[in-house]
């Protein structure tokens, strides 16, 4: 199984360890694991942003990119999202594009729909929040949104059941946004960071140690409010947790 591994840009600028352990946990599972150094942005803030002319050319690399993949493996929903779901604007009548789409995946969807992963041998005795990321929830399908009326379900959680000693704590609000939103934290940043420390607040009062999430950016804009105001609070990738990473510092 040879893995095409997708970084998105903050991850590959701020946060190069979760990139490393999603690459632990994918050779654990027998993949081989490649980072094509020809990766760019996905052009996700571009698109978010109405520039899809702009956004074009990236999509265009990416398919380029990782044409020659079994799979490609991402530890992101929006980024994953951008691929699967809006690359279709710019994408549709290009030859590879429909395998693309069917071969790429988010981290969390692939080790539980591809792997079936129902074992890991892993400690983390922490009380643990999980943030679900919109991205994931809405688009990805990734759990159940409160809005719809299905079977509960959670692929991340159903991940994190397989860490010994690691308790899941139980949110009041376990789909609500972060606010982060990408640009929508700039233009809107007093309703982003209320948002944000909604999302703290149902951590704190379920006696969370650590949040954590499937993407990254969901977390970034929450480790920021929670340092400004000196929370005990800490943040950790999903795959950071999978992976047996100790406690941040």
């Amino acid at each position: 199984m040879k893995i095409g591994l997708f970084i998105p840009c903050y991850i590959d600028q701020f946060y190069p360890d979760v990139g490393m352990a999603t690459v632990e946990l994918l050779e654990r599972v027998g993949a081989t694991v490649e980072f094509p150094d020809a990766q760019t942005c996905c052009g996700q803030p571009m698109a978010n942003t109405g520039c899809w002319e702009e956004a074009r050319p990236l999509a265009e690399s990416f398919l380029k990119t990782y044409a020659d993949y079994d799979y490609v493996v991402c530890p992101s929903g929006s980024c994953t999202a951008m691929v699967t779901h809006h690359y279709d604007h710019l994408l549709n009548d290009q030859p590879g594009f429909s395998e693309l789409k069917a071969k790429t995946f988010e981290l969390c969807e692939f080790l539980t729909d591809i792997i079936h992963l129902d074992k890991l041998d892993v400690k983390f005795p922490h009380r643990v929040g999980l943030h679900s990321s919109c991205h994931g929830l809405r688009e990805l399908g990734l759990g159940r949104a409160s809005e719809r009326m299905l079977p509960d379900f959670n692929k991340a959680r159903q991940l994190l059941e397989l860490v010994e000693g690691l308790t899941l704590v139980e949110l009041q609000r376990p789909d609500e946004c972060c606010g982060f939103g990408g640009t929508f934290a700039i233009a809107e940043e007093a309703v982003s960071c209320m948002m944000g420390n909604d999302r703290i607040h149902d951590h704190e009062q379920a006696g969370a140690e650590i949040m954590t999430a499937g993407d990254m950016s969901c977390l970034m804009h929450m480790q920021g409010l929670i340092s400004r105001q000196k929370k005990p609070l800490r943040v950790m990738h999903i795959a950071q947790i999978l992976a047996g990473r100790p406690l941040p510092q």
